[in-house]
Parts: structure tokens; sequence; C-alpha cells
């Protein structure tokens, strides 16, 4: 039976009501029939994959590897986000969340895994040697999350609802951008300043894919509804079709299968290069928090209470060793996507099976490159038309969170000084240039400079008489 139709029983003392009333199809617990999973799983895979396979493209363009080692690496990180999405959903004793929680490469990386292989580079090492300084220092920071995760209770009066929705919808509108520059074209077509970014075509293709998701999710018919992303990329992928702008070139250049071999480049490690990685996965944990909140008020799940809590630790600790497993298999630290929340929210589908699914999509992806040439020969304007829409519904989803605690002036102080600094980087990443490398790894993302604020600011600013009650109610988190 689906949740939807089911009462939400929960505990007085440990838990609190989820956050609105629950318009899911399939709760966290229910099981979708096969063919709806499968459906439901495919639109998650199209959410993510171009999230997951953008920043071993980047890694490997700025280090200057051969197209071999680029396309393994590729692959070697689909093949690990299905490990990990795997772990995470299933949650195997301690690890994992039990949620719908899907795992890709993170981008908060880029920067510091850049420095370090190109300063790798710069003193005499091969790209591969550079490689393997870069899996050596995600491998041993990975034990910085997984620590961490056993005292995230030991935050309880810092990382609160306000915090943790303020970093969810600084994730949704710290996305909207990369949403609109794929819908324009993309960020190629932005470089090239050859009129194609922005242009009529590329426009109205994603603007009548951001229709048709609109249209089909307010639809009463649940598989129109769960469907209405799936659809929506199909629809457009066929229009690109018969424009010709869909480029299928570089399927012939990949093999048919590929197998996964553990620290294929070796693994090595310097002080120096991991010390900008310590703060980066602390802000990996608080942005994982943030999505996990996501993932549960969007599930029909409790936001604060003693599960809640279980199931944030878990999934923080399922965040440290998912990135451990990444750095085993040749690849770049994992984390909690907040994409699929999107996806949730329009499906109406919240069961943690479909993440089994999906895991298992995304190993066969990473098995067999073509496959995954696929999907990534979907153009820029369709695929920003979909995401545009999911990225918008994780900045709602955060409102609720912060909505659902209450808003004095001291909330309010905390969401608007969070918001401002978070988004003024988006809005003007200029603001760093002449700083050094590390203030710009640190502070260059709306994630960290945002979540870092609304941290600070949680710990640092008085509690007034109202905030301490509801502050002294929500004591069992420190359980």
């Amino acid at each position: 039976m689906a949740q939807a139709d089911q009462d939400f029983v929960l505990d007085e003392v440990d838990e609190q009501e989820p956050i609105g009333k629950s318009e899911l199809i399939y709760g966290l617990d229910d099981r979708p029939p096969v063919g709806e999973s499968v459906f439901v799983a495919f639109q998650h895979v199209l959410a993510a994959f171009v999230g997951i396979i953008t920043p071993p493209l980047i890694i490997c363009s700025g280090l200057g590897l051969d197209a071999e080692n680029t396309s393994y690496l590729i692959s070697m990180s689909l093949f690990a986000s299905g490990i990990c999405t795997y772990i995470q959903c299933k949650k195997i004793g301690p690890v994992g969340s039990g949620l719908l929680s899907l795992q890709g490469t993170s981008f908060a990386f880029l920067g510091p895994i850049l420095g370090v292989g190109t300063v790798a580079l710069q003193g005499g090492r091969s790209p591969q040697e550079a490689l393997a300084l870069i899996f050596g220092v995600c491998f041993f920071g990975s034990f910085v999350e997984i620590i961490l995760s056993r005292f995230l209770h030991l935050m309880s009066k810092i990382i609160t609802p306000v915090v943790s929705g303020t970093v969810v919808m600084i994730i949704g509108l710290g996305l909207i951008k990369t949403g609109m520059i794929s819908l324009a074209g993309g960020a190629a077509a932005l470089a090239k300043k050859d009129g194609s970014f922005g242009s009529p075509q590329n426009l109205l293709l994603g603007g009548t894919v951001l229709l048709i998701v609109v249209v089909l999710t307010l639809s009463r018919n649940r598989f129109l509804r769960m469907g209405a992303i799936a659809i929506g990329l199909a629809v457009g992928y066929v229009a690109s079709l018969f424009l010709g702008i869909v480029d299928f070139s570089s399927l012939s250049t990949l093999p048919f299968f590929r197998i996964p071999i553990p620290f294929r480049y070796g693994m090595s490690f310097d002080f120096g290069a991991f010390l900008p990685f310590i703060l980066l996965y602390v802000l990996t944990a608080i942005e994982t928090v943030g999505d996990l909140t996501a993932t549960s008020a969007v599930s029909g799940q409790p936001v604060r209470g003693s599960t809640y809590v279980r199931r944030i630790k878990g999934g923080v600790l399922g965040d440290g060793v998912n990135s451990l497993i990444a750095a085993v298999f040749n690849t770049f630290p994992n984390t909690t996507f907040s994409q699929n929340n999107g996806v949730i929210q329009m499906t109406g589908v919240g069961s943690r099976y479909v993440g089994f699914f999906v895991a298992g999509i995304f190993v066969i992806l990473g098995l067999l490159p073509i496959v995954g040439g696929v999907f990534q020969a979907l153009p820029q304007p369709v695929l920003g038309g979909a995401t545009l829409v999911m990225f918008g519904s994780i900045a709602v989803a955060g409102l609720k969170i912060v909505s659902s605690a209450g808003l004095d002036r001291r909330a309010m102080i905390i969401v608007a000084v969070s918001l401002g600094l978070g988004l003024g980087v988006v809005f003007v990443p200029e603001v760093f240039a002449n700083q050094s490398p590390l203030i710009k790894n640190l502070f260059g993302s709306a994630i960290s400079t945002g979540g870092l604020t609304a941290l600070l600011l949680s710990w640092l600013l008085p509690q007034s008489s109202e905030s301490s009650v509801r502050v002294n109610a929500q004591a069992e988190f420190e359980g």
C-alpha cells in the first residue's frame, strides 16, 4: 500500500511529524512493482548522471590525461556511485541512512584535487603518479568524515533545522544557475561565444522540456506523474535527434566492457596536500546533513528526533565510507546528491527500494561505457529544462524545513546572512580572485560559504527565550 494511504504514526517523545502532508505515491518502506521501480530509477539516473561524470571530466582535462585514462576514470565514477548508492539506501549496520539517497562524485573537491595534481605535475611527477597522490589524500581524508559522523549529536545546538534547512535552500538556489546554463546550451556553448548560447533553438527546446515536466507533474495520473522527468527528457531527446544536435561520434571509441581494478594507479600521501581536504570533508558532512534532511522531508519522514538523528549519523558515516571506497576504485570523493530530492518530489516515490535499482543501473553504466555514452550525448538544453524544476524544488524543501522550526529574529538573521553570503559568491565569483588558492577553495562555493556562515551564526548568536524553549524540547537529539 502506498504511504499516502496510511496514517503516519510517530512516537510523541522521540519524533516530530513530517513537514506538511505527504503526497507520496510510495513511501520509504513501500515496495513498488519492478516495472515502476525501474521507471523511476531511470529518472534518478538521468538527473544525476551528468553531475557524476562532470567532475572527473574536468579533473582529467586539467591534469592532461589521455583519452584511455579519462574514459576509465569516468567509468569508475559511475561504478563507485552504484556501489555507494546501494550502501546508502540499504543501510548496512550503522553505515547508510536507509533513505532513497543517491551517491555521486562531489564537486566540492574539484579545486583542491586540481591543485594537488597540478603541483605534483610541476614537481616532475607523471599524471599517473599525480593520481596516486590524489587518491591517497582522498582515501585518508575520508576518515575525517567517518570520525565526525560519530559525534554529530554533540553539534545538535549548532546544526539545527534552521541551519540544515538553510543549507538545503542554498544547495537548491546555487544549482539553479547550473540548470539555467544547461538550458541555454551548456558551459561549452557559453565559452565559445559563437551565439549558440541562449539561441532561440536552445531556449525553445529547454522550455518545452520544462513545460512538459510541469504539466505531467500536476497530472492526476500517477504513471504520468512518476514519469514526468523521463518523458520530458525523452521528448527532448527525440526532438534533438530531428534537429541534428545529438553527437554520437564518441561512441565508436568506447570499449564494450570495462573491469574495475582497485588501486590501479597506486597510492601515495603528502600532509601538506592533505590539509585543505580536512575542512572540505567537514563541509561535506554538513552538506550531507542538509541533503539527507531534505530527503527525509520530501520522503514524508521526520526531520528531528531520534530516528532522524540515527539516519543522519548513518548517512554521514556512509558518506565517509563511500568516499573511501571511491578512492579504492580510482575515483574521487562521493557525497549525497541533492538532485534526487527533486525527483522524489516530482514523482511522489520515496521508496528506498528504488535506490537498489538506481545502484544497479550505475554499476552497469560503469561496466558498459558505451551505454553511458548514450546518456552523455543528451543535449544540454534538454537536461537543463528538466533539472531547473528539480533544483527549484530542492530550495522549496529547504524553505519548508526552516519554516518548520519557526522564524524568530535570530533565525531570520541566520538565514538572511547565510543566503546573502552563500549566493553572493555565486553571483560575484570574482570576489576571491586575488585571494590565495586555499581561500578560493574554502569559500568559492555557495555551499561552503553559506554553510559555514549558518554554522558559525548558530553557534555564536545568543538564543532568544522563544528559541530556548524549542531547543529544550529537542533535547532528545543529544541522546
